[in-house]
């Protein structure tokens, strides 16, 4: 026992003797003003060397390890992780952690802003380090990992052993770094996170031992790996060996750092959450800062492996840890200029545009000011200081105005246009979508319209027609061959003028052309969807092609007749009425009409289900609480995007709504959910987290 409690001492021995011998090594060959004499430098080398052996712990900067080329390579082999790295859930709102922890024990700690890295040990030695990829696969980054700091290359746990940690760098190493080194593009580096991922994929490990990489390790992917290990436990007046609780994350994480790892730095919460949480999220914070040490929030995961294994996982990431985000940091800049652009819909849709700042180490100069009423709100005007941010680090927003009670200038240009940005038509004031004030062209020739409408057009979505990017289809406009939707089926005549323009040849154009024709063969929603009715997306088109038997003519007449699509499913009085207003122009109706005679239709997946004899309530669990219920999702999800969330919903056995009404079940509320939302608390519809759906429907 006595050996095992001094291993621990030995290893701290190790590595302040790998640090002061690479001190006197600069001293030495770079500065010129040795502070020791050889003599006591051997001494000092000879100790390490002796510990190392009678320890089989060994750094990979230890002074030791100097000789031999850096290993070069030529690319990053693909590997597979053996279990999944997966991301976590996310939350700004402390309250959330605190519902989140429950009764339970649990670890907060430092969520590193870098790469996360898996690393395997057979034998004691290092013989694997892994990026992790998409949380299935990644590169193999072992050159590398051999020249971070505080990576051992040997320990003396000689079993099999992963685990799992983040490469990153300090800031003060990555200001030291920025200004002498660059990216693949050339550019310095902005951010310690985006170096840190460079560094670690480089293919020369003598490039990256001078980036000053660091590890912190986070995580034992397998803890049987651990079972029968000891760690010491220095808290009372002896010293005493304890066994490590394979069950526990954080025992195993003591024996990690017991045989020389890093850690990320943690806390135990106590049984006081709710006072507990603030001061350990405020603690952990201030820890950072003055350590220099990169994070982006923390993490919050249950100690008991047993309890967290219960809990599965989504497709995404494990239902045992929950992100806190901090707050989005606001940073001041002058607003210049607002872009006004004219939307398919008529709608004008405006970007603020300001002084370029840098926000988590990118460069941000506009932000979309959503609507009227966001402007009203924010009293913009030209010349005012505004805060702005990057909402979970990602979208540009502007979350004030600084100068909102000063007066303008009243010689300055009117903030709202006048006219339309494109054709210059009168502009109107009329209610969008959302119940927002919005301005829109009167001019349905617009040709900024009437380009967006026509991108919606030949977009996946709708008729999918590859090759017909937004320069193509205005190539092809300003040259008089694309007025209206059908004129694109019309472009195979026009060969030698096509082929005769800038930027277009015989490839091309004889690709463009194949693609028209493969966009002939798709199913009736697509066809629906690309006919542009305001309102009318995937999931009302399949229950309208259904409501009328797959039959483009009945829902023609129908739509002629007066018929009350209120009667539907998820159709209300605005879909309705967008329904019946669209057939009232001719030129509509000749498009339908021209457009789908030219199609052949095949059997979509609503389509198929349909028509089998298995019903998707068998094809779910009996006790799932979402068999024939409506589900409105609203928000942006980790795990989904828009429709595959519609398609879940319906895989489930529940129906997918696009819009919240009395007959709304549940909601599922993403970032940045919006009025769907708000509109579901005014109906008491119960609303629910990505991570609730996802728990409740099984998955």
């Amino acid at each position: 026992m006595k050996s095992q409690t001094n291993l621990s001492a030995q290893i701290l021995r190790v590595q302040e003797l790998v640090a002061e011998i690479n001190r006197h090594n600069h001293l030495y060959y770079n500065e010129n003003s040795p502070e020791i004499s050889d003599a006591e430098y051997d001494k000092l080398f000879d100790e390490l060397k002796s510990l190392e052996a009678e320890t089989g712990f060994i750094l990979s900067k230890s002074p030791t390890q100097s000789v031999g080329a850096p290993v070069v390579m030529s690319e990053l082999a693909i590997v597979q992780h053996e279990a999944p790295l997966l991301s976590l859930d996310k939350t700004k709102e402390e309250s959330a952690v605190v519902g989140f922890v429950g009764g339970h024990d649990a670890l907060m700690m430092l969520k590193l802003d870098g790469l996360t890295v898996n690393l395997h040990y057979d034998g004691g030695k290092l013989i694997r380090a892994a990026t992790r990829g998409d949380g299935y696969e990644g590169e193999d980054i072992t050159h590398n990992a051999r020249v971070f700091a505080d990576v051992p290359l040997e320990i003396p746990h000689k079993g099999f052993l992963s685990i799992t940690g983040e490469a990153h760098i300090l800031r003060d190493d990555f200001e030291h770094l920025r200004a002498t080194t660059v990216g693949s593009d050339g550019k310095p580096y902005k951010n310690s996170r985006n170096l840190a991922s460079g560094s670690a994929r480089q293919y020369d490990a003598g490039e990256c031992a001078k980036r000053r990489v660091r590890l912190s390790i986070f995580g034992v992917p397998n803890g049987a790996s651990l079972e029968g290990a000891e760690y010491p436990d220095n808290s009372g007046e002896t010293p005493t060996m304890i066994p490590v609780d394979i069950n526990s994350k954080s025992s195993m994480l003591y024996y990690l750092q017991g045989i020389g790892f890093k850690l990320a730095e943690f806390h135990k919460l106590g049984n006081d959450i709710i006072n507990g949480i603030p001061l350990t999220i405020s603690r952990l914070g201030a820890y950072a800062t003055e350590r220099g040490i990169p994070i982006d929030g923390l993490v919050i995961t249950y100690d008991d492996v047993a309890y967290s294994k219960s809990l599965g996982r989504t497709g995404n990431h494990y239902r045992d840890g929950l992100a806190f985000k901090f707050e989005d940091d606001a940073t001041k800049t002058i607003l210049r200029s607002i872009t006004w652009k004219v939307t398919r819909s008529g709608a004008l849709s405006c970007t603020a545009n300001f002084d370029t700042i840098e926000i988590d180490g990118t460069d941000v100069s506009n932000a979309s000011l959503h609507n009227l009423t966001f402007i009203e709100g924010l009293n913009l005007k030209i010349g005012d200081r505004v805060m702005v941010s990057k909402r979970n680090m990602i979208i540009p927003h502007i979350e004030g105005n600084l100068d909102a009670n000063k007066q303008g200038d009243p010689n300055a240009e009117p903030l709202l246009p006048k006219e339309c940005p494109c054709c210059k038509s009168e502009l109107t004031t009329r209610f969008n979508e959302e119940s927002e004030p919005t301005l829109y062209c009167t001019n349905k020739s617009c040709p900024d319209r009437i380009l967006r409408q026509l991108r919606h057009f030949v977009s996946k979505k709708a008729m999918d027609v590859s090759g017909l990017s937004d320069g193509t289809l205005k190539k092809l406009m300003d040259a008089g061959l694309i007025t209206n939707k059908i004129d694109i089926y019309n472009l195979a005549a026009c060969e030698s003028v096509i082929i005769s323009m800038d930027g277009f040849g015989r490839k091309s154009f004889d690709g463009l052309v194949a693609a028209i024709e493969k966009s002939k063969t798709t199913t009736m929603e697509k066809f629906i969807i690309a006919m542009d009715i305001p309102m009318l997306g995937r999931h009302a088109s399949a229950i309208l092609c259904k409501a009328f038997n797959y039959d483009l003519d009945s829902i023609k007449a129908a739509a002629m007749s007066g018929f009350d699509f209120r009667v539907l499913q998820d159709f209300g009085d605005a879909l309705h009425y967008s329904i019946h207003n669209w057939f009232v122009h001719e030129s509509n109706v000749l498009q339908w009409e021209q457009i789908s005679g030219l199609l052949t239709f095949k059997a979509s997946r609503t389509q198929a289900a349909a028509a089998s004899s298995e019903t998707l309530e068998a094809q779910v669990q009996a006790d799932s609480p979402f068999v024939g219920k409506t589900i409105v999702a609203t928000g942006s999800f980790d795990n989904f995007t828009r429709d595959s969330i519609n398609d879940f919903i319906e895989s489930i056995g529940a129906k997918a709504g696009s819009s919240v009404s009395k007959k709304t079940d549940y909601v599922v509320v993403g970032e940045k959910a919006g009025s769907k939302k708000k509109k579901a608390e005014e109906l008491g519809i119960t609303t629910l987290s990505e991570a609730e759906f996802m728990e409740m429907a099984g998955a």
